[in-house]
């Protein structure tokens, strides 16, 4: 099986950054090289070898490729025993709480902490924090380096949620592939303009947005380029296409997969789609946008349902308490460091517990908790668990001083946290014995 530049590139990254990180240098020779490793794209390297095969005639592009494939695995294997133990995997879950507390106690000075580029391999088990969820790693379906990051996705989450239950025939993977296709789940301001003048996550052109652009979200506007009210246009839309299209079938105007068509005609229009008497063709457009346009979104389903599965519970925003999981779900995937973090953000390379929930609470609401989870427990007021709801704060790893640990619930017996020395800020059920607080 051949290996990808990107997962070459990836690997060269983590021993570099491995090496620099364990030789003692004072930060201002690990901080910049830091910062430099972290700035690799894969994905500009995989492009660039993708651009030069395409560029070469037609008979050479295949052995140009195989030699590229037959290059990164031959320096896989070369790589492969010099790199840190589970480099190229997916960071795992620590040990349960309560084996140390996971933030500095207040009284001493915040030590220097690695920045990591990999998370080592730990035994796994039954703990709650062993069953938690991480950035999830990247199916192997995915085309190489062409994911999201995962926190854009799992702010999307719960609207492809939403959309994917208007009708059967449109799941929450299909609206996620969609989107992927379209736009990469950019959003807000700077997300890119098609050279149509296609607009949002959605890729809306403005006669479509002026049918199908709600305000779903209830904040007073309608938002092109938000979250909430393209993934709802999208999720109609595609119902009444898939709706329509089905209609045809029965009367024998059209033939062949029902979805395929729906998404066939949401980039053609479902005019191609009626012309055509099925999936559109003859024209380059067709042949070269659309027919690949819908191979990829189907392609992928699956590994966006993988993908989406730890946050499809995840609560709709709207209020101060989701908009507090909103801003610490945009963190999903960085490394826990003992101390790092405040209202300002990350620090350090990442968050402990309460940094992560002081910079939160701060982000969403303007309330500055004080630092440590001892004291953060001090605000607010202790509600039962069965109560709590969005942006409620979670406390365990009860000691003689106080809570250990504080987390940000986010509904359905879930929570957002940095967990430990060795972990990442990731989503997990709620602990055992945890006790709930609301702070606003």
């Amino acid at each position: 099986m051949s290996i990808d530049p990107s997962t070459i590139i990836i690997g060269l990254a983590t021993a570099a950054g491995a090496f620099v990180q364990g030789t003692g240098a004072p930060p201002a020779i690990t901080d910049p090289v830091t910062q430099t490793l972290e700035s690799i794209s894969a994905s500009d390297v995989d492009q660039q070898v993708d651009d030069a095969i395409t560029s070469l005639p037609e008979p050479m592009r295949a052995p140009a490729q195989q030699a590229v494939d037959d290059t990164a695995a031959a320096a896989a294997d070369i790589l492969s025993p010099h790199l840190p133990p589970g480099a190229l995997s997916p960071p795992v879950p620590a040990p349960a709480p309560g084996v140390q507390s996971s933030e500095p106690p207040p009284s001493q000075p915040d030590p220097p902490a690695p920045v990591l580029l990999s998370s080592p391999p730990a035994d796994g088990g039954d703990s709650p924090a062993a069953k938690g969820t991480v950035l999830p790693p990247v199916p192997a379906a995915f085309p190489r380096a062409s994911v999201a990051p995962v926190g854009a996705i799992a702010l999307f989450a719960p609207w492809l949620r939403k959309a994917g239950a208007i009708c059967d025939g449109i799941k929450p993977a299909t609206l996620a592939a969609l989107y992927a296709a379209e736009n990469g789940f950019r959003y807000g301001p700077t997300a890119p303009v098609s050279p149509t003048g296609a607009r949002g996550p959605g890729q809306f052109m403005p006669e479509t947005w002026s049918a199908y652009g709600k305000d779903a979200d209830d904040d007073g506007t309608t938002n092109i380029l938000g979250i909430a009210d393209p993934v709802m246009a999208s999720g109609n839309m595609l119902c009444d296409m898939f709706e329509q299209i089905g209609n045809w079938k029965r009367q024998g105007r059209v033939s062949g997969d029902t979805l395929d068509l729906t998404l066939a005609a949401y980039n053609a229009g479902a005019g191609a789609v009626l012309r055509s008497g099925g999936m559109p063709s003859g024209s380059p457009d067709y042949e070269n946008q659309t027919k690949p346009y819908v191979a990829k979104i189907r392609s992928s389903e699956p590994s966006f349902a993988e993908l989406l599965a730890p946050f499809i519970g995840l609560p709709l925003a709207g209020g101060a308490g989701s908009d507090v999981v909103e801003q610490a779900i945009r963190y999903l995937g960085l490394p826990y460091v003992w101390g790092g973090g405040g209202v300002e953000g990350p620090s350090g390379g990442g968050f402990d517990c309460s940094g992560l929930t002081s910079f939160a609470v701060h982000a969403a609401t303007g309330l500055t908790l004080p630092r440590t989870s001892e004291t953060q427990w001090t605000v607010g007021q202790e509600i039962p668990m069965d109560q709590a709801r969005p942006g409620d704060l979670l406390f365990g790893n009860w000691q003689s001083g106080g809570p250990g640990h504080v987390a940000i619930y986010i509904g359905n017996g879930q929570m957002v946290h940095a967990p430990t020395t060795g972990d990442v800020v990731r989503i997990a059920d709620v602990f055992p014995e945890m006790k709930a607080r609301r702070i606003f």
